[in-house]
């Protein structure tokens, strides 16, 4: 609990007064090291929860297009947390769960026959699909400089072991036995060539790799960045050359800077510096490419996702606050914050359309093409969803 929350936010301000003293009343309770962290953090949790209730007050910026991207006839969508915009600015590429939230049947351990890798063209035509049978579980994408899709496969084909004792998924530091297939990182020609694999198939836990690659980008130079841990005790971003050599390994799990707890997405700005989706520690982590913290910034709420444009501006999704895991006691809302990479400032907001949500709700994966609009990949309502200037 944040004591200092109900002093720092003044009823008559609408911003946070981060001036305020702290009353006589907490004197004695920590000492004064410790307040001061204490008071950093409540003042950034209050931030957030007052930048959050603003935003939500003024009028939505953004429509919603429903229906736009298209399945083929006799397929559904299924779950997404994979969107990225292809090099020509507009057309949109999805890693799609097969029309469920997974590709493989665990019953049968059979593959689903379905592409998992989807293009659309700006009218939201499916013209591309490729990847069948490869992903248990497409998880983060992609699309570097040229043109190249990246994608993450963030679970494994391992059977069930009846008798077995379940290791409680918390616990886990790796892949369960028997798996040969998953948490690996593929990246693909725009026609489906297969051009790389990073990582054994089935994983493998640390020192090797990967156990649940989360996300994965691509610098200026052609390093490839991967971060893995989704709710393991794996917590981590793996830095490789752009040949596919590891060349280092960047944190572990914690809370502290440099630490991480699920670094669910990445993404670079105009100056290099790599921003972590440090989703369970309801934060974003600015890092240097050789992983050394500069920055948190905790005003786009719990993210899962992270796009950043050409001209700096980031858009951030929230899925899980006030209904997953640690972000079920959040008073933030969730959605998509656009914000300005120069300052930090949150400019626009769409929320989520269901109140009151018992799992992932709204976007996971976000992006944005040339022309503003929005895009969001969406898990739970298994969907994505287009949106634009009103």
């Amino acid at each position: 609990m944040c004591p200092s929350v109900a002093w720092i936010l003044r009823p008559d301000r609408t911003t946070v007064n981060q001036t305020a003293k702290i009353p006589s009343s907490f004197a004695g309770m920590v000492d004064c090291a410790s307040m001061r962290a204490m008071a950093r953090t409540c003042l950034a949790a209050a931030a957030a929860v007052a930048a959050t209730a603003i935003l939500a007050a003024q009028d939505n910026p953004y429509r919603t297009v429903e229906g736009w991207a298209r399945m083929p006839a006799g397929r559904t969508w299924g779950s997404t947390s994979a969107v990225d915009i292809d090099r020509d600015g507009r057309s949109i590429w999805v890693a799609e769960r097969c029309g469920a939230n997974t590709c493989l049947d665990r019953a049968t351990g059979q593959m689903s026959v379905l592409p998992t890798i989807l293009k659309f063209d700006p009218a939201g035509i499916l013209v591309k699909s490729f990847g069948a049978g490869m992903l248990v579980f497409p998880h983060g994408i992609h699309v570097d400089r040229d043109g190249n899709i990246w994608v993450t496969d963030g679970q494994d084909n391992a059977p069930a072991q009846p008798g077995a004792s379940t290791t409680p998924a918390a616990e886990r530091k790796g892949p369960a036995p028997g798996a040969t297939k998953g948490h690996q990182v593929f990246k693909f020609s725009p026609d489906g060539k297969l051009l790389m694999t990073l990582g054994k198939p089935g994983g493998g836990a640390e020192p090797e790799y990967f156990y649940q690659p989360n996300d994965v980008v691509t610098a200026p130079n052609g390093d490839i960045f991967v971060s893995e841990g989704h709710g393991g005790t794996n917590s981590r971003i793996l830095k490789f050359t752009k040949d596919g050599k590891l060349l280092t390994v960047i944190g572990k799990k914690g809370t502290g800077p440099g630490e991480f707890d699920q670094p669910h997405a990445l993404a670079f700005d105009s100056n290099g510096r790599l921003f972590v989706g440090d989703r369970s520690n309801n934060r974003i982590q600015i890092l240097d490419q050789q992983g050394k913290f500069i920055d948190e910034w905790k005003q786009f709420s719990r993210p899962s996702g992270i796009y950043i444009d050409k001209n700096d501006t980031i858009y951030v999704s929230d899925s899980e606050s006030g209904a997953v895991g640690n972000g079920r006691t959040r008073a933030e809302k969730r959605g998509i914050r656009v914000g300005r990479i120069s300052d930090g400032t949150v400019i626009a907001f769409i929320p989520d359309p269901v109140e009151v949500a018992t799992n992932t709700s709204a976007a996971e994966g976000v992006a944005a093409d040339v022309d503003g609009n929005i895009y969001g990949a969406e898990v739970g309502p298994k969907a994505l969803k287009k949106y634009v200037k009103k």
